[in-house]
């Protein structure tokens, strides 16, 4: 083996850890989701999330990938290469690609897992499905062309090193988008409007959910140097362990102060806040910046789940986490970077920049996404029933209970009668 080829074969290796690392995060998205959801609704959830992956896979390996990385058309899509070819007839760079495709491929999955939490407990399952392969195919491998593949956005100079616009606030529009037009969980609002809180099932759930997430965010952002670069590797890595320790800090500190109490599901949504706001500079801001960033998106997560949830029933906060503060940690590279370690200094042009990528990327989200859901209300439906919501998706959608207890304790309440808590709202 040559020097070149042990360079070549050794940055395979490289990327294929983090791709590990990111695969994890969607064991990590599963726990977070089920843990906050309802326990009549465990197995769907797990459901959506093996199929978001396998399905999400397949269809940004026949199409999406293709779309974001072929040769750009007016920078806004790739035209050309890859489609359903397996890269071997691009040899002999087919190695670097292909091994390229599967760390992209599980951030594919990551943008389209992100809708499955905001439309928990009440959406079809084979409507859901249809939404993943839109997203994988077309929504998310259009936005990540704009920048990722040299498009427009890029040469705006608009900055984006691992996805806080690309994957997270992507997923996050959509989910906005999604869960207004589903519409809301029975019971979930009060005849004057106010919101009640859903309880989920299991906090041990959520908090492995979070702590998975954090483990693979490594992958996410350490992967994304895209090189065998060690020092550059090392601070990226440490960006992302300040953001998020400092977003979860903040969050729990905040609910503490609000509140009276240490909030546990909040300071596992401020952790990963954290986590989604260094990802646009986690190798251009300083530590500083990224500790900064990290409590401002663990306090804004806080504010913007209770605002969230007074019009938009998001059962998991994924519109507060990857949407709101994904335009946060954009928005962020333009005024605290490393080279002047000082606030705005991105400088106004890379600052506008970085703006009209927010914006844009919302505008066009927002409006594909509204198309796709009102297309699938008026064909095959968005929701189940309402009996089949009362009773469980589990059931329904898949002939067992998450947990087979519920079998027994379900048969011990009459037809149309809860028998889920709901409690005040707690934010």
């Amino acid at each position: 083996m040559t020097l070149e080829e042990l360079s070549n074969s050794t940055l395979i290796l490289f990327i294929m850890l983090a791709s590990v690392l990111v695969f994890l995060m969607h064991g990590g998205f599963a726990m977070l989701e089920s843990g906050l959801s309802r326990q009549k609704n465990t197995a769907n959830i797990l459901m959506k999330n093996m199929m978001t992956l396998s399905l999400g896979f397949l269809t940004y390996f026949a199409v999406g990938f293709a779309l974001m990385y072929g040769a750009s058309a007016a920078g806004i899509v790739g035209t050309d290469g890859f489609f359903l070819t397996g890269f071997s007839e691009y040899e002999p760079l087919a190695d670097s690609i292909a091994i390229d495709f599967l760390f992209q491929g599980m951030f594919a999955a990551t943008a389209a897992t992100i809708v499955s939490g905001a439309v928990a407990e009440r959406m079809k399952l084979e409507s859901y499905l249809v939404v993943v392969v839109v997203m994988t195919a077309l929504i998310y491998p259009i936005v990540g062309a704009w920048k990722w593949g040299g498009g427009w956005l890029d040469g705006l100079g608009f900055y984006d090193f691992a996805g806080s616009t690309v994957v997270h606030m992507t997923g996050g529009v959509a989910a906005l988008v999604g869960a207004a037009i589903l519409g809301p969980r029975t019971g979930k609002y009060r005849p004057d409007g106010s919101p009640r809180a859903i309880p989920g099932h299991s906090m041990p759930l959520v908090v492995l959910g979070v702590l998975l997430l954090f483990f693979g965010w490594f992958g996410f952002n350490g992967g994304s140097v895209l090189a065998l670069d060690g020092p550059v590797i090392a601070a990226v890595l440490v960006t992302t362990a300040l953001a998020g320790s400092a977003g979860g800090v903040a969050a729990g500190f905040y609910t503490k102060l609000r509140y009276g109490k240490f909030d546990v599901g909040m300071t596992g949504n401020g952790i990963l806040a954290g986590l989604v706001g260094i990802t646009a500079g986690a190798d251009v801001v300083n530590n500083l910046g990224a500790i900064l960033v990290g409590l401002i998106a663990g306090v804004l997560v806080a504010v913007a789940v209770p605002i969230v949830d007074k019009k938009v029933d998001d059962p998991v906060g994924a519109v507060s986490v990857h949407g709101v503060c994904g335009a946060l940690g954009t928005l962020w590279v333009g005024l605290f970077d490393v080279e002047s370690g000082l606030v705005y200094g991105g400088g106004p042009d890379l600052f506008l920049s970085q703006l009209i990528g927010v914006v844009s990327v919302t505008a066009f989200v927002g409006l594909a996404t509204a198309g796709l859901f009102l297309a699938l209300k008026a064909t095959m439906g968005l929701r189940v029933s309402e009996q089949e919501e009362y009773d469980g998706l589990d059931i329904h959608e898949h002939g067992v209970y998450g947990y087979p207890e519920l079998a027994l304790g379900a048969q011990a309440f009459p037809a149309g009668v809860s028998h889920e808590p709901i409690g005040e709202q707690a934010h």
